[in-house]
């Protein structure tokens, strides 16, 4: 339906909690910032995953994440990367393992906390019907057929005993409800203030792709409230594109601390949110001194402006300084706003009103009239920038970052110098950089710095401070639902003297049965000073150095999936190392697109046939093969769909939004997990690009 334009009323905006202002914690040093050369980029894990999140411990062991549910633990000590939990998940869409933090009080309680899509019974696809998926949830229907899709992700906490996440420990501390089926933005990142209240950021949980790239607001009663973002992110009732702020009970469960956006008890509100109107808040960080929220979210992806429908996408970074609305899905800026549109009848009609917005979608269960919209310290497109130039051009992937917290006394070799100081860092997935911000006192952005340009940050996805002053880096890779190829967690290091060495390993041969003898080799291991290195070999799983020699051999007597480990160190102490998968037993299946190839027509729109072959050494199962269709944008891509079985069609489509934009294809990836033991798994992708 289609509202008059909004008038300057308050009711419901004298509900609010009256904010207290942060100040900024720092960020103002004149220092220049140190070149690219004075820095190391040094790998911890090569092989980890579809990564997603990162927590660093008091002790410098690194906690990771991959989507598909794996918790894994760098352990400096040996350089080994041990799986720390496997947490069954459900996987449809973006869904799946998302955030990971530790507890203040970690040294002496050991609660990690994570927060992810458990599988529930939501309907899944069947096999044997290949030309129908069960697992998608029907764009048109009844509540009737939506509420079999109705999910939720938890936030729960379990203890880390030296290197496994006990999942019997779980306590639960909160659900976020989902609309499972469809996609996308259920992203959420967990930190910690200086109170020890838990923040957690929230996706719109809103399907994007049939909006033209603009504001998702279709209210037809027929429609699935999953097209509808004023549901979630303008609802002041729904948990959803909010930033949530909590106080984690003794034994799970929480308690709501003072000073968020609405006082406990006001109709229609959730008294969790500390900030709402934010569409995918993948990343934030709170500043350690001051309680600065440093947070950025995703935008739509309309390349132009359109004066029917409102602006072009933006990417957003803001200074969270009080309880605020962020407006999404009316706003992109205080003086930015999207047009209201009618999606039965396809007509425009007037701007929403940024400085009272009012939600009248029957979809929402909140207050009618909002805050009013906040502004953002950065707001960005596609095209170059006027107000942020350095910021260049390109795809939009913002990252929140954390802002580095100098400590004179430390005496780690790795630390980042006080150039660096109380300057928030803000990455960009899609432009592979990272900047670092100085704000003046009242958070407001006054410069910004490149951040080690001549070093590789591969769409970083998750960056934190670690206690010895380096800088933590997950990098997803460019690819699509997958451990991509250039996928790896790193330490950005300051160097002090000495660098680190770079270790190098091969194995022959690369899997086979029981008892299995295998060749190791460092050849290519190399260290920048010429140091001469240690060699510690950690080939099976018992955490003991197996071999002190450059070129090992080893003799495996039992099956299992190994990961051999060299770590290398120098004369200084500073080490580095490297692995291998090693299966033995049974091989990894061998996984392959019959159907679709690439380089065959293509256009969006089309029914895609698909059928996969794999090739084992045990009988293949074809209920265990699932096919995602992933709209490939750039170097990303947006999973929309997933099948199960070795045939089956898949609809594909291409949303108003994206049409006409550079860099489109169609994205198909196979999966396959075995019955062996240990079970192993093969994937295959094909790249489809379109002709219309």
């Amino acid at each position: 339906m289609l509202r008059r334009l909004a008038t300057l009323s308050v009711a419901g905006v004298a509900l609010l909690v009256t904010p207290s202002v942060a100040v900024a914690g720092g960020g103002s040093s004149s220092q220049p910032l140190p070149p690219s050369s004075d820095f190391q980029k040094v790998t911890l894990n090569d092989l980890p995953g579809e990564p997603i999140a990162l927590a660093v411990l008091p002790d410098r062991r690194v906690l990771h994440t991959a989507r598909g549910g794996e918790v894994r633990i760098h352990e400096p000590a040996t350089g080994r990367n041990v799986l720390a939990a496997n947490i069954p998940v459900y996987l449809h869409d973006e869904e799946g393992v998302q955030g990971i933090a530790i507890d203040p009080d970690f040294k002496r309680n050991g609660w990690v906390y994570v927060y992810y899509s458990p599988p529930l019974d939501t309907p899944k696809d069947d096999p044997l019907t290949p030309q129908t998926n069960e697992g998608d949830a029907p764009t048109e229907g009844t509540a009737a057929d939506f509420a079999r899709f109705k999910g939720h992700l938890t936030l729960s906490r379990f203890k880390l005993v030296g290197s496994t996440l006990k999942l019997n420990t779980e306590q639960k501390i909160i659900d976020v409800p989902t609309d499972r089926g469809q996609c996308c933005h259920v992203g959420g990142k967990i930190d910690f203030d200086s109170k020890g209240n838990l923040l957690l950021s929230t996706g719109d949980d809103s399907n994007p792709f049939s909006s033209d790239g603009f504001a998702p607001i279709d209210e037809r009663p027929n429609r699935n409230p999953v097209f509808d973002a004023q549901r979630t992110s303008a609802n002041t009732n729904d948990l959803r594109g909010k930033l949530l702020r909590i106080t984690v009970g003794r034994n799970g469960g929480y308690s709501i601390p003072k000073g968020n956006l609405f006082k406990k008890g006001t109709a229609k509100t959730k008294p969790e949110i500390y900030a709402m109107g934010l569409r995918n808040p993948f990343r934030f960080t709170v500043d350690p001194e001051t309680d600065v929220v440093y947070m950025a979210d995703y935008s739509p992806d309309a390349r132009a402006a359109n004066p029917a429908r409102g602006p072009a996408g933006h990417g957003r970074w803001m200074a969270i300084d009080k309880p605020a609305n962020y407006g999404w899905p009316y706003c992109v800026q205080p003086d930015v706003p999207y047009i209201d549109y009618d999606f039965a009848t396809g007509a425009s009609g007037a701007a929403f009103n940024c400085a009272a917005p009012v939600n009248e979608s029957p979809n929402n269960t909140g207050l009618r009239n909002l805050p009013p919209v906040e502004k953002s310290e950065i707001a960005y497109t596609y095209t170059a920038s006027a107000q942020f130039p350095e910021l260049g051009t390109g795809g939009i992937g913002p990252m929140g970052g954390p802002a580095y917290d100098y400590d004179k006394r430390s005496r780690s070799p790795f630390k980042w110098p006080a150039a660096f100081d109380g300057k928030p860092l803000f990455a960009e997935w899609t432009r592979d950089w990272v900047k670092a911000l100085t704000l003046d006192k009242r958070n407001q952005v006054t410069k910004i710095e490149s951040v080690l340009p001549e070093l590789v940050f591969d769409n970083p996805m998750d960056l934190e401070f670690g206690p010895d002053g380096a800088l933590y880096v997950l990098e997803y890779g460019d690819g699509y639902f997958a451990e991509n190829p250039d996928a790896q967690l790193s330490r950005f290091d300051f160097v002090r003297g000495n660098r680190t060495p770079t270790p190098k390993v091969t194995a022959t041969p690369t899997s086979g049965q029981a008892p299995l003898t295998v060749q190791f080799s460092s050849a290519g291991t190399a260290d920048p000073d010429g140091d001469a290195l240690r060699y510690e070999w950690y080939l099976d799983n018992d955490n003991r150095v197996d071999s002190r020699s450059p070129n090992p051999t080893f003799t495996f007597t039992e099956n299992g999936n190994y990961r051999p480990t060299l770590k290398v160190t120098d004369r200084t102490g500073r080490s580095a190392s490297a692995e291998v998968r090693l299966p033995v037993g049974t091989a990894a299946p061998v996984v392959r697109f019959t159907t679709p190839q690439a380089g065959q027509p293509f256009a969006f729109g089309d029914t895609v046939n698909f059928e996969v072959a794999v090739t084992d050494d045990a009988p293949v199962d074809c209920s265990r093969v699932t096919v995602t269709y992933v709209l490939g944008h750039d170097t990303h891509g947006h999973p929309l769909s997933t099948a199960s079985g070795c045939t089956g069609s898949i609809q594909t489509f291409l949303d108003a939004g994206h049409a006409g934009a550079d860099n489109l294809t169609g994205v198909f990836v196979a999966s396959y997990t075995d019955t062996g033991s240990p079970a192993q798994t093969g994937t295959a992708t094909v790249v489809l690009q379109p002709s219309n």
